[in-house]
């Protein structure tokens, strides 16, 4: 079976490609990155390696890449084609590729190609198939809009795996942790019955999507901008204080509570559940930095991102918040010269500080408004 998959960076490659791979696709990457393509194109193979120990090794062959930039007609064709198409190429950037998918569904009803196909978009978001769907519903008259509708399925998914900062000199080689998870919403699927080895299906997505949200990137990003006002560099060493492990276990309970009471996770389950993310983060082997982990601190204190809105949702169920409120205050004192958020944002501290609050969350609570500008330092009050 064929696969294209928009995204040829280290979770397309390390993750999704992966996994396609063990389950006998071969797999056209499709990217702007001229390196990575033509490597792609000249080997159709590359070797992912586990950071754990042992750090084993897995080949995955029968791949081939294709620049969507210089060679978009080649896109259409593999679309016209293919029994899946994923993406992990960022979400900011799926309304870009969405055209170049719509011409490939057209192109699947000129050849009268009935075969259902899904499209999913394997990104670090909520909905991002069903953003994705909208995007190449912009692109489509109605007759193929009805096509579309009767024949390709946007079943939305939540991923699961780190990769840490690195850098190889073979532009296709990939270090990524061992664990991984892949869970995609089954009702929205148009091809119920191509299932993946290796990826769960679920009647109802949302629960996966929230509990990794605001389990790992909310997290993840917590070790982050908390170690980053003790000074670490790393997340690694960060973890390694006791300040910062206290911190990451305080606001995971508060989001552990509101997934529970929100979703009836068995508690028993969702607490080792956590405690593996704790250890997925003391894994030396996939140790990052502080500054990647925290960058783009604006769109972290988003009104539908990892900390606003469990907040807001723990509030309204009348729940703790504390810790969480905590870190939002270290978001704001987020200092990295090389991030173009962190910057901004150190600048727009430079007003009224609860007026800086509305802009970046969105939020008009005035009492979480207030709350929230209290966790500032004296520095910027």
């Amino acid at each position: 079976m064929k696969a294209v998959h928009f995204g040829a960076g280290n979770i397309g490659r390390g993750f999704i490609g992966e996994t396609l791979a063990s389950n006998d696709f071969s797999i056209d990457f499709v990217d702007v990155n001229d390196t990575i393509i033509s490597a792609l194109q000249e080997r159709h193979e590359y070797e992912i390696e586990l950071a754990a120990t042992g750090q084993e090794k897995i080949r995955v062959k029968n791949v081939d890449g294709i620049n969507n930039g210089k060679e978009p007609e080649k896109v259409v064709t593999a679309i016209a084609e293919a029994d899946i198409v994923t993406t992990a190429i960022g979400p900011k950037i799926l309304k870009f590729i969405a055209p170049l998918i719509a011409d490939g569904l057209v192109a699947r009803k000129q050849q009268n190609n009935t075969q259902k196909l899904d499209v999913i978009a394997c990104e670090n978001m909520i909905g991002g198939s069903d953003h994705l769907k909208t995007e190449v519903y912009k692109s489509l008259d109605d007759e193929n809009k009805a096509f579309v509708d009767e024949y390709i399925g946007f079943p939305n998914a939540a991923v699961d795996r780190i990769v840490p900062l690195q850098k190889h000199d073979d532009p296709l080689m990939v270090s990524v942790e061992p664990f991984k998870e892949w869970v995609i919403d089954e009702s929205q699927m148009a091809r119920p019955e191509l299932k993946l080895a290796g990826v769960e299906y679920a009647q109802d997505l949302e629960p996966f999507i929230e509990r990794k949200l605001f389990s790992v990137n909310t997290g993840h990003a917590t070790v982050a901008y908390t170690g980053k006002a003790l000074g670490y560099e790393t997340i690694g060493d960060a973890i390694k204080d006791e300040r910062v492990l206290e911190q990451l276990k305080g606001v995971l309970s508060e989001t552990g509570d509101l997934l529970i009471a929100k979703w009836g996770f068995d508690r028993a389950g969702h607490e080792a559940y956590q405690q593996k993310i704790i250890e997925r983060f003391e894994n030396t082997y996939i140790s990052d930095t502080i500054a990647r982990v925290g960058r783009t601190p604006i769109r972290k204190l988003g009104f539908d991102e990892r900390f606003i809105r469990p907040i807001r949702e723990i509030k309204e169920r009348g729940l703790t918040y504390e810790k969480l409120l905590e870190t939002v205050g270290k978001i704001y004192q987020f200092d990295v010269l090389e991030d173009d958020e962190s910057v901004k944002l150190l600048q727009m501290l430079k007003e009224k500080f609860s007026e800086v609050v509305v802009k970046t969350t969105g939020l008009r609570d005035k009492n979480l408004i207030d709350e929230i500008a209290g966790t500032l330092t004296q520095e910027f009050v």
